[in-house]
This record gives C-alpha cells, sequence and structure tokens, in this order.
C-alpha cells in the first residue's frame, strides 16, 4: 500500500437506524427464498417444482464471487488526463473525497471508473457528437488506457479490469477482467452485467437529474429491479411458460373433443366408432389401450357389421374345380355300375352273393336236411357245401368287374362327400345355399348325391362370390371413411394422452407459481417498506431546514403494466402534495440522492463500493452538512468515493468531527494531472508528532506522554488498515469486523486483530512484530504503551522516535503483513 493510500479512524459502527443496511434487504434474496420453501407446506413434487425454477432463474444482479471494492485507478490519455494519473484509494469501507477545482481532471477520474466498467458514460447520453467526440486527451491521447485494481473479498490478491482503445469512436474500445486464480476473459464476460444496471454503483450530477426527471416507467423501474425480486420474477415467468404449455396441452384435446365425438357418432355403424366413442367418454382418462389398438388397426372381437362383413370377406366356398372332378367320378362309377348291370359279371355277381348266403345259412343250421327255399329233403348235404364253395369262387372271380364298378361308386360317393365342411363362420347371408350344400352330406343314394352335388356347389359357390364382392366393397367404403377419422383420432389420442399426463403436473406447477406470486408480493410489500424507510431516513438527514416531510415513496403498477410509475408523496407543512410540483431544485437532487442511496447499499448488490460525482450542486450549507452525516454512515457498509469542487462537502466534515479520507486533484501543464493525499489519519498523526517534536523547549510531560499517544495513533490507525485488509481477503462478515474493532479497545488488541484476526491472541503479538518487523518494533510498541501511564516514557531522540515510528506504521499497514 502506498503512502498516499488513505485510512478511516478506527470508529465504532453508528447506532443510527439510518446507518444500517434496511433489514427487509439485510438477507440476500437466495438465502430467503430457499429457507421459506424448506418450511412450506407443500407437497414434494410442487417443491421440486419450485427448486427446478428457482435453480433456472438467474439472480438478477447475482455475482458468484466476494463484495468488490476498489483499490486504484489510473488513467491515461482520457477526457481531461494527458499522461497517466493515479488515484490509490483504500479498498474498505469508509468515505473518501476527491476534491480540485473545476477543470482539475478529478470528474474524467470519476467518469474513467464508469466508462471501465460500462464502456460508456451516463453524461454523455443524449449529448450531441461534439459533447461526446473529445474523449481522447487533447494533449495526450495517443494512447488511451484505463485499468481499475478492485479487491474481491475472499481473494488472495488483486484483479484487473482495464480498458483500451483503438480507433477514432468512444465505442472502439476493449475491456479485459483478470482475476487471480481465474485467468483473463473479455469484459463482457464478467459476473456483474446485470448488477451493473440493478444495482449501478455511479451517480453524477446529470444522474441525478435524470433520476427525478425520467418517465414515469423508468423511475418505477429503477426502484422495482432493486428490490431483489427479480430471481422470483424469473421463477414465475419459468413456470408460467411451463403452465402455458401445459394448460395448452390440455387445452388442445380439450377443444378438439366435441369435433371427435361428434365425427365418431357420424359412424355409430361402424364397430369400431362405437368402441372408440365409448373409449372416449370413458369417466377419469380415455381407454388408452382401445383407442390406440384401433388406430394401430389391431383386429377386433365384436360380432357386430364390420364381423360380418370381414366374414363375408373372407368366406371360401366349394372349390368348383374340385367340386366337378368329384361329380365327374362319380358320374363315371355310376355309369360303370350300369354298364355291368346289363352284362353276365353282374348276374355271377348275383349269384355268388346267393350262394354265399345259402351257404352261410347251411353253416348256422348243420343239422338241417332240407332246402329252406324249396322244402327238398337231403339236399344240402357236405357235398354240396362243397361243391356251392367251388361254384362261388369260379362265380367269384367272373362278377369282379361288377364288384370293382360298385366299390368305385361308393369311393366316389365318399370323396363328393368329403368336400362338404362346416367353416368356423357362415355369414348370416349365405345361411341357405350353405345348409343346403351341407345337406349333401346325408344323401346315400348316388345319383341323387351327384345331382345336388353339382347343383348345391355351384349355387353356393356364386352365392359365396356375390356376397364377398359386396363385402369388399363394403368394407372398402367403411374403411375409407375409418381411415379418414382414424388420422384424426390418432392425432387427438396422442393430444388426450399428453393432457392426461399433463393435468396433475399442471396442477402442481399451479400450486407453485400461486406460492411464488404469494411470497412476490409479500417479500415486495416488505423490502419496499425497508427501502422507503431508508429513503425517508436519507430524507431527515438532508432535509435540514426543509418543511417538506417525505410521507411515502410507492410503486404503481406491475413490471409488465404499461402504466407504471414511482409515486412520492410528501407534505408542506402537514398539507399533502406531489413531491416534484413542490421541491426546490436543491431538495429534488436531495430526494433523488434519498432514492439512489438505499438502491446502492442493498444487500443483494455485488459491489462494495459508490462512486458520486458533484451531489453538491444547487444545496444549501444546511443540506450539505447533512448530506456529510448521510455519506459517513453509508460508510460504515460501502467504500464512497465522492468528487467534487466544493469545499463545502470537505469542511462539513471537518467541523462535524466525520471521519474522511481527502485526495486532492491538480491538473498541470498539457493535461498532466496529479493526485495527493491531503489527509491520511496514519501520516497525520506522525506529522503532529514531528511538529511536536520539533517544538522548542518541549515540555518533558510533552515528551514523554503527549509525543507517544500520537505516535500511539498512528500505530492504531495502521493496525486497524491491516485488521481490515486480512478480513477482507478471509472473505469474513464486515459486521463481525466492526465488532472486533469495537472491542479491540487497546492497542495490543488491534495488533492481535491485525495479525491474527483474533483479539484474544495479545499474548503472541510481541513474537509476531519482532518476526515481521524486527526486534526494535517491540520496544517502539511499549514505548507508544507506557506513553499512557502515570510515569510515561523516556524518549531521548524525538525526530528518531517519530521516524522509527512512521516507519513501523508503513510496515504494518502493508497488505503483505497480512498472513
Amino acid at each position: 500500500m502506498t503512502s498516499s493510500e488513505q485510512n478511516q479512524p478506527n470508529a465504532r459502527p453508528s447506532t443510527d437506524p439510518a446507518a444500517q443496511v434496511p433489514s427487509s434487504q439485510a438477507v440476500p434474496l437466495a438465502a430467503l427464498v430457499e429457507a421459506r420453501l424448506a418450511a412450506a407446506a407443500l407437497g414434494e413434487p410442487v417443491k421440486a417444482l419450485l427448486t427446478e425454477a428457482l435453480g433456472s432463474a438467474q439472480t438478477p444482479g447475482h455475482s458468484p464471487m466476494g463484495r468488490i471494492y476498489l483499490d486504484s485507478v489510473s488513467v491515461e490519455g482520457f477526457r481531461g488526463i494527458g499522461p497517466r494519473a493515479w488515484l490509490n484509494l483504500s479498498p474498505r469501507p469508509g468515505v473518501t473525497l476527491v476534491v480540485g477545482r473545476n477543470g482539475s481532471g478529478k470528474s474524467s477520474i470519476a467518469e474513467a471508473i464508469e466508462t471501465a466498467f460500462t464502456g460508456t458514460n451516463m453524461r454523455w447520453l443524449g449529448q450531441d457528437a461534439t459533447r461526446t467526440s473529445n474523449w481522447r486527451n487533447l494533449h495526450d491521447g495517443a494512447k488511451t488506457e484505463i485499468e481499475v485494481k478492485l479487491a474481491i473479498e475472499g481473494d488472495p490478491g488483486r484483479s484487473t479490469l482495464s480498458r483500451t482503445w483503438t480507433g477514432h469512436d468512444v465505442s472502439d474500445c476493449a475491456g479485459t477482467f483478470r482475476r487471480p486464480g481465474h485467468g483473463t476473459v473479455p469484459l463482457d464476460q464478467a459476473p456483474w452485467d446485470q448488477a451493473l444496471t440493478d444495482y449501478r454503483p455511479f451517480l453524477s450530477y446529470v444522474d441525478l437529474g435524470r433520476m427525478i426527471s425520467g418517465k414515469p416507467s423508468q423511475m418505477y423501474d429503477s426502484i422495482a429491479t432493486i428490490l431483489g425480486l427479480g430471481h422470483l420474477s424469473a421463477a414465475y415467468n419459468h413456470l408460467g411458460l411451463q403452465e402455458k404449455a401445459l394448460g395448452d396441452a390440455v387445452k388442445a384435446a380439450k377443444n378438439e373433443l366435441p369435433q371427435i365425438k361428434e365425427e365418431l357418432y357420424a359412424l355409430q355403424d361402424d364397430e369400431r366408432a362405437v368402441q372408440a366413442l365409448v373409449a372416449v367418454e370413458t369417466k377419469g382418462r380415455p381407454d388408452f389401450a382401445t383407442l390406440e389398438g384401433l388406430v394401430a388397426g389391431l383386429p377386433t372381437t365384436d360380432d357386430g357389421i364390420l364381423a360380418e362383413l370381414r366374414a363375408e370377406v373372407e368366406v371360401q366356398g366349394p372349390d368348383l374345380e374340385q367340386v366337378g372332378a368329384a361329380v365327374d367320378r362319380l358320374r363315371a362309377a355310376l355309369a360303370g355300375v350300369e354298364d355291368v348291370r346289363l352284362t353276365g359279371a353282374e348276374d355271377a355277381l348275383q349269384r355268388a352273393e346267393l350262394l354265399e348266403k345259402a351257404l352261410a345259412h347251411n353253416n348256422r343250421h348243420p343239422d338241417e336236411e332240407s332246402c329252406p327255399v324249396c322244402g327238398t329233403e337231403q339236399v344240402l348235404d357236405s357235398a354240396w357245401a362243397a361243391g356251392a364253395g367251388a361254384q362261388i369262387a369260379l362265380l367269384r372271380q367272373e362278377a369282379k368287374t361288377a364288384e370293382d364298378a360298385r366299390s368305385e361308386l361308393r369311393s366316389a360317393a365318399r370323396s363328393a362327400q368329403n368336400l362338404i365342411e362346416r367353416p368356423h363362420r357362415i355369414p348370416a347371408s349365405l345361411t341357405d345355399p350353405w345348409n343346403a350344400w351341407l345337406a349333401c352330406r346325408a344323401v346315400t343314394d348316388p345319383g341323387e348325391l351327384v345331382q345336388r352335388v353339382h347343383d348345391t356347389a355351384l349355387t353356393l359357390a356364386d352365392a359365396c362370390a356375390a356376397v364377398k364382392d359386396n363385402a369388399a366393397r363394403e368394407l372398402e367404403k367403411r374403411d375409407e371413411r375409418w381411415r379418414q377419422l382414424v388420422t384424426h383420432l390418432a392425432s387427438w389420442t396422442e393430444k388426450a394422452r399428453t393432457a392426461a399426463d399433463a393435468e396433475p403436473r399442471l396442477g402442481h406447477v399451479r400450486k407453485a407459481r400461486t406460492w411464488v406470486k404469494t411470497l412476490t408480493a409479500e417479500l415486495r410489500e416488505r423490502r419496499m417498506e425497508g427501502f422507503t424507510g431508508h429513503s425517508q431516513q436519507i430524507w431527515e438527514k438532508l432535509r435540514q431546514e426543509s418543511d417538506i416531510d417525505l410521507q411515502s415513496v410507492s410503486l404503481q403498477g406491475s413490471e409488465k403494466a404499461n402504466v407504471r410509475k414511482l409515486v412520492m408523496d410528501v407534505t408542506v407543512d402537514g398539507a399533502e402534495a406531489s413531491a416534484l410540483s413542490v421541491m426546490s431544485q436543491g431538495e429534488q437532487h436531495s430526494l433523488a440522492l434519498s432514492l439512489f442511496l438505499p438502491r446502492a447499499a442493498t444487500a443483494d448488490s455485488p459491489f462494495g463500493f459508490i462512486v458520486i460525482d458533484d451531489p453538491v450542486q444547487s444545496m444549501d450549507p444546511a443540506k450539505v452538512n447533512g448530506l456529510a452525516q448521510v455519506l459517513h454512515e453509508l460508510g460504515e457498509h460501502r467504500q464512497v468515493v465522492v468528487f467534487t469542487h466544493d469545499t463545502r462537502l470537505q469542511r462539513a466534515f471537518t467541523t462535524q468531527e466525520l471521519p474522511v479520507t481527502v485526495f486532492e486533484v491538480e491538473r498541470g501543464k498539457a493535461s498532466k494531472v496529479n493526485v495527493k493525499a491531503v489527509t491520511d489519519p496514519v501520516r497525520q498523526a506522525i506529522l503532529d508528532a514531528r511538529a511536536l517534536a520539533s517544538t522548542k523547549n518541549l515540555p518533558e510531560a510533552a515528551r514523554t506522554h503527549v509525543l507517544p499517544s500520537l505516535c500511539r495513533i498512528a500505530l492504531e490507525n495502521a493496525f486497524v488498515e491491516a485488521a481490515w485488509i486480512q478480513h477482507h481477503r478471509s472473505g469474513g462478515s464486515e459486521l463481525d469486523l466492526h465488532s472486533a474493532v469495537a472491542d479491540a479497545d487497546k492497542l495490543m488488541k488491534m495488533a492481535a486483530l491485525a495479525f491474527f484476526g483474533d483479539i484474544g491472541r495479545t499474548g503472541d503479538v510481541y513474537r509476531e512484530l519482532r518476526t515481521r518487523c524486527g526486534p526494535r518494533a517491540v520496544d517502539l510498541l511499549k514505548q507508544c504503551q507506557s506513553g499512557a501511564h502515570a510515569t510515561g516514557t523516556r524518549i531521548d531522540d524525538a525526530h528518531r522516535f517519530v521516524t522509527e515510528i512512521s516507519e513501523l506504521a508503513q510496515k504494518v499497514r502493508k497488505a503483505e503483513v497480512a498472513k
């Protein structure tokens, strides 16, 4: 840390409510919502939806890093600055004034900081080209570069933001961001892009005017965005998209249902349509299995018209070729039997059959001696039987032709009857011809059989062909109508299934969205109350002798409303009025500050700094004193850097004994700008001690008590600065540090806090101090402590003592001291 850097004296945190971050904004939104969600009486599906929605919605302004502070800024060839100029700051909460006369270059530094972050400057917006063309320095503009060193909580080293220009237009620039351990990325990839809009940490005199004179919607948006509800709004919108998609799916199926039912009713003579209609109207969810089967063309098990038509189409009548062959064979067999009937073969066959019957009778009645036909006795003896058997053999041989003819006739008749089979299903339209055909199986007379088989087969075949043809045409007609419908049915079935699956989730989404909406309304009201309260507290500091009371600040409308505005109600001596209509220019600027400062100080902002340029213009002296108080209180939580040419603000800090670091900007020839420290708690204490040491005839009490006390003040402030740097790098809570500093009421505790971050380790201070700063450092510290005792401390060489204390203080306050 350079000798020109300034530090705040040890100061206890203010107990004034205006100095505190509003409680409604003290907790970052993400943590608050997470806690509320965990405690919500919601089902797990709804909570899962909320977790997903909140996770998918990027928190507006959220930066995945610790709070950001300004460490230094260097400017070259930009606006009123020629050769490189530096402004070194203490990267921690506190107020720094950068003063200088008009034209000294201080506003160029303020604009450079803003331009480094944003690539532009709000002061230039709306200006003509002649006002913005001279952005390069006229004396030394060959190279234009801005470099800002940043201290980020939790980081071990400094980050660097650089912006350089290569062209003639102010937009011809490129920026980079280099962070230790994270490499270098283009500046537009830095994680604070949205935050620059929501929590803009830059305010100029022109901005003050725009803040209260902008369009109602712009004024509304400038406040609404910093309430920190953008995360919830994004989650609400995310759920809204889901609700719309799910709702559209349900509506699509519901809206098409009357039409699909009408189309199905129009096909009531088609069992498929009837089945589909029943499936569609199934209570609860449609019968998707049936619908999808119908759409896929799977066969049905119905017994209706379609089944009858399909049976008719599939019916197979007699095979006329086979029937013809069987009839021809049967007719040939009949002819063969007729042919042998008129020949001796037939007679031989009949005689053989007669003798076989007689011989069979004789075998059954061996004792019978007379002929059973003529009654002649003693003729059927064994001789007769032997002769009959021989005669039968001869007759059979002679009758074989007739016997074969009869056998063929029987076989031909069986073959014809075997062609007659009952099908699995007989269509109703073919019942009579089929029954006539089936009845042929019962015909025993071959002559009758051959005729009936022939006639019924032809009749049945003709009937089957006619029925089959008619059924095919009817099925084709019905299938065509069904095909036209089934495409629509398939589409509706898919939509209906999607809708059926969507309905439970739609209910969950609606519950989740209602929860977000309710929470948003609650937090919006609470946070707006906190914001209004903070603005009122600041206004009370700034108003001083004004008779205007700020009653309320409210948002009317909503983020999506066409008509939305910021409403500021005031009373003048108790009478209600509109703020902007009764306030003077100075009062309006004070009101703008009352709105800006709470916005920039919200807990959700990643910026630990605020840069304000020319806030004092149009303010009367009383309001300047109030502004100093407001900035001081804000400086307990933010690094406040104020650029001003008005000496009244510095005087207001001094006269009210408010701690402040002051730099003065001087402009030399050829735009050479120099920044020097005007006040520095460590430096000031050393200067006071050196002045005392130079006093002639210095009283002994001053040497032994006052001089070491002044040097003690220098060391105390050096230890406070080192403690803050160590705490900042560790990513610790600022509130914890304020509390620790307040408790460090002794020099040794201050040193323990600086070295170890623990005021309880005072016993280790001497050892650590000796290690870091040498043995002499311990003696110097003891001498400063002794100066506060009644006996004081002996100092032989006052000037040398002050010089040694100055060197020790610089070693202590260097960043490298902190481990």
